[in-house]
Parts: C-alpha cells; structure tokens; sequence
C-alpha cells in the first residue's frame, strides 16, 4: 500500500492557519485527481481544495469548525488503489464549477460540457439548472421525485449537519440550546466561518492602526446625466453601468497623485511600501458576510471594463463560485454604503491596507446657484478612513478634493483613460 499524506498548504500571502468547513468525502470513498475533497475558510475566501492525486481516502482527520494551522496532515490516501474499478471517470469541471453544481443540484454526470476539451463551464451548470427548474429536462431528479433548486426540507438540513435552520439565522449557524432556563429565551450561534474572519480581521486593523475618518460630498449632478445618458448603451452589451466605476476611477486618479494612500505598513521593519500598481478592492455583501473581491490594475481598464468586473465579481463573490486570487492582493478598498441607504459611514480599514472609502448613497437636495438663487442638485456622501500612522489630515483631505473635483466633471475622467 501506498499512501499520500495531505497536508493543507498555504493557499496564498502568508496564510497561517483556515478553518474546515465541510468535508465533501468520506472514509473509504474512491477519488480522481482535481476531485474537491474538502472546504476550507481562510482569512481571503470559502476555498476549496481539490485532491493532487487518485485513489482510497484511509483517513480524515479534522472536523468542521475546527481551525487547523497550515503543514496539518488532514487526510490520507492509499494511492494503489488507483485502479479499482470503482474509480469511475469524474466529469472535467473546475472546484468552482463543481461546488456551484452541488449548490443547485445539478448532477455533472448529466451536464454536457461546451467549454475546451469537454469541461463542464458555469454557464452549462446554470442552464442545466434553468432547463431542470422549467420542465424541460430530468437532470437533477433524485431518488425522492425531488427536482433540481428545491430548498433543503430543515429536517433534511439537521440530518446532513447543517445545524437547526432558523429565519434569519446566518448560514451555516448552528443554534446551541441553553442549558439553564435563564438562557430560554437566548439562542447562541457560533462564531465560525467567514463571521469568524471578519471578526478576527477587523479587530487586528482596528486595534493596530489609529483610525481617522474624514468626510466630504460631492455636487454629482453632472455624473448622474452622463450616467444616465451612457447606461443604456451599456445595458445592450450586457452590462449594468452603476456609479462604482466612475469613483473607482476618481480614486486610481487620486491614488496616483498621492501615493501614500495606495500603500501598506510594514511595522516589523519600520517601512512604508509604496504600491506600483493600483488592484481596488469592492467590499461585497453577501449572505456568508462582507467579502472584499479585487479589480487588478485598476488604472488600465476602461469605465466600461470596470463595469463588467464590478459585475463579474459581485455575482461570483455572492454565489460563493469566487476564485482565490480574486480576492487577495487588494491596495485599496471601496465599500458602497450608498446601495443600502447609508449617508456617512466610519468604515474599518482592510489590512494591510491603509486607507478605505465609504461611498454613500446619492440624494437630491436644494443648493444655492452663482446668483444666490435656490436649484436642485444632487449630492453624494464621501468618507475615508485612514492609518494616521502613515497618514494625516492634510495629505488625505487634499486626496478627497481630488477625488470629489473628479467626480463633479467626469469628462475629465475620460480624459484620463
């Protein structure tokens, strides 16, 4: 016999340490290469982990919720099993592919597959889905008449050790009954996955670096015509044209004109590091928690290429298909508090970054005009956190200036492509 002994590697900057989430095989079960052997959280995303080679799973070790450092030996494999005939051919489908697939319970062995060499792509796994929830097709059927997109029944849910389903209840929470009848009426829900995360995240940045939040509107009337007269155009490609990539692009010009806010602090060795390129954050809300996806090299994309990845990346950070590199790497983060009703906000900044803006919501409200007479116009709310340890009140106000003038002539942003 032969055995592989897997350890969990380190999934990208510097991760330390992720928590199981799910183990999706058993004991004794036959696996192929690239099949997805388990889900793991790490401080970036909801990862999961394919299996480097084929064969017999001897032994799991770990359980979901338990938070395992990287170099951990979780599973073992008896690799001469590789030619057992149980080991039937898996459909080709990316861990993403294959994970969006179990989401809407859509069997790959009945999907055929459009992309290169026969993979199964997101698209097919989403048609198939469609075709299941419209009659046309039988993929999907279970062994109980059940048809594909059909929620999980809460005793079902208990069954496959999900937890008590409770409305309102963050996914994945498991309720934990009180045991005295002073906590009758208390329901404790564990702080696990992505909550856990956040959590961790946010108290390091905010206990390691003294935040400062200044605000400031901008008179956006102009934007708004110039949104509203280019979203059409947008909408017969395929793309929603929202405000976001209008500030994206006032910041990379904000960003490039003062440096200091596009950087990082390296306290260990007393360092400022000044970033060469411009990777945007978005923070995402999602049903898991915030994600943060990232728009890599921000400065080279047109507004309508930034309208696309805004749109790529919040679809996939919602449906939990995101891939790894898709959120790491981020220089500075923009949070749109605006799409909640939200005015002002004091956000947290994302480490290890130094600065992070809020943008709130768009309202109309009576100005006064060069000749002192009362027109509507319409205002849109800007906050930015920053690390005072690299940064003060002078550099990042004329920062916000900048981005504020941008915004309220957006031809000049188009002057800057």
């Amino acid at each position: 016999m032969t055995t592989y002994r897997w350890a969990l590697p380190d999934l990208g900057e510097g991760m330390h340490e992720a928590e199981i989430v799910r183990w999706l095989v058993q004991e004794g079960d036959v696996v192929a290469p690239d099949q997805p052997l388990l889900e793991v959280q790490t401080d970036k995303a909801l990862t999961e982990i394919p299996s480097p080679v084929a064969g017999r799973v001897l032994h799991l070790y770990g359980v979901p919720g338990q938070v395992v450092p990287v170099g951990t030996v979780l599973i073992e494999i008896d690799t001469a099993m590789t030619n057992s005939p149980s080991a039937i051919p898996r459909p080709l489908a990316a861990p993403a592919v294959r994970r969006r697939a179990r989401e809407l319970g859509v069997d790959l062995a009945d999907v055929r597959g459009t992309g290169r060499g026969g993979r199964i792509t997101m698209r097919d796994v989403e048609e198939a889905a469609r075709q299941a929830a419209t009659g046309q097709t039988a993929i999907g059927q279970a062994a109980t008449g059940q048809t594909v997109g059909m929620s999980v029944a809460p005793s079902a849910a208990v069954e496959a050790g999900m937890g008590t389903v409770r409305q309102g209840q963050p996914p994945g929470a498991k309720a934990v009954a009180g045991s005295m009848s002073s906590e009758a009426d208390v329901e404790r829900v564990p702080l696990a996955g992505l909550r856990r995360v956040i959590a961790g995240r946010m108290v390091a940045s905010k206990f390691t670096a003294p935040h400062v939040t200044g605000m400031d509107e901008a008179d956006v009337t102009e934007l708004v015509a110039l949104r509203e007269k280019l979203d059409p155009w947008a909408r017969e490609q395929g793309i929603k044209l929202t405000y976001l990539p209008f500030v994206i692009r006032a910041v990379v010009s904000g960003l490039r004109r003062f440096p200091y806010l596009n950087a990082s602090m390296d306290a260990e060795h007393g360092e400022i590091l000044l970033k060469k390129r411009y990777h945007i954050g978005i923070a995402v809300d999602t049903p898991d928690g915030l994600m943060v996806p990232v728009i890599r090299d921000a400065d080279q994309k047109s507004l309508l290429d930034l309208a696309q990845e805004v749109q790529r990346l919040s679809e996939a950070a919602r449906s939990r298909t995101i891939a790894l590199e898709d959120v790491q790497g981020s220089t500075f983060t923009i949070s749109n508090v605006g799409s909640f009703g939200g005015t002002f906000a004091t956000p947290i900044i994302n480490p290890p970054e130094v600065a992070i803006l809020a943008m709130g919501r768009i309202a109309r409200r009576p100005m006064f005009g060069p000749n002192d007479e009362v027109v509507p116009r319409w205002l849109m709310a800007l906050s930015l956190t920053f690390d005072h340890r690299v940064l003060d009140g002078g550099y990042t106000a004329r920062f916000m200036r900048h981005v504020v003038e941008r915004l309220e002539h957006p031809e000049r942003l188009m002057l800057e492509l």
